[in-house]
């Protein structure tokens, strides 16, 4: 590398970013937090809706061994990718595999907390199961779309030293 492209300065991080995945990382935690503290299960009372969906979908070629359990596995799993998605985002890039600790650490928590505070509610190790798998999930795609836009940026910054006649 020559002189002018070493003694150039990296652009400052987006504020903006910054700001609003944090917003939205606190928000979606709160969400979580809803949904996995209500005192009572959030299907109690609806499991005749909740099997009219399955017998809509088994109507339409899904198998007739996904049924509730199936289900409420993959609406955990659901649940999950979007955390693992922005906290994997949000994380330095050096560290964004602190990810897949804190996440599986937030859904034993969960559990742990249900366990102990919440009688009507049923803690299992399934559940942190498939809130891993969810959270692993989102932050592999965190992790590729960083590699996309990481190279990207390599080829635009790229072309803008050529366009100024600056050969790295």
């Amino acid at each position: 590398m020559n002189g002018v492209t070493s003694a150039m300065k990296a652009p400052p991080k987006s504020r903006a970013r910054t700001s609003i995945g944090g917003f939205l990382l606190a928000s979606y935690v709160v969400v979580i937090l809803l949904a996995t503290l209500w005192p009572t299960p959030l299907d109690q009372g609806y499991s005749a809706a909740i099997q009219k969906v399955l017998d809509v979908v088994h109507r339409n070629g899904v198998p007739e061994w996904f049924g509730y359990s199936k289900l409420e596995f993959t609406a955990n799993v659901a649940m999950f990718v979007p955390l693992g998605f922005l906290a994997a985002l949000l994380l330095p890039a050096k560290v964004w595999w602190l990810a897949l600790l804190i996440c599986p650490a937030a859904s034993i928590a969960i559990e742990l907390t249900q366990a102990t505070f919440l009688a009507a509610r049923f803690a299992t190790a399934t559940d942190v199961i498939a809130n891993t798998v969810g959270a692993v999930i989102g932050t592999l795609v965190a992790v590729v779309v960083r590699a996309m836009v990481y190279e990207r940026d390599q080829k635009v910054i790229t072309l803008a030293l050529w366009q100024n006649g600056i050969r790295t």
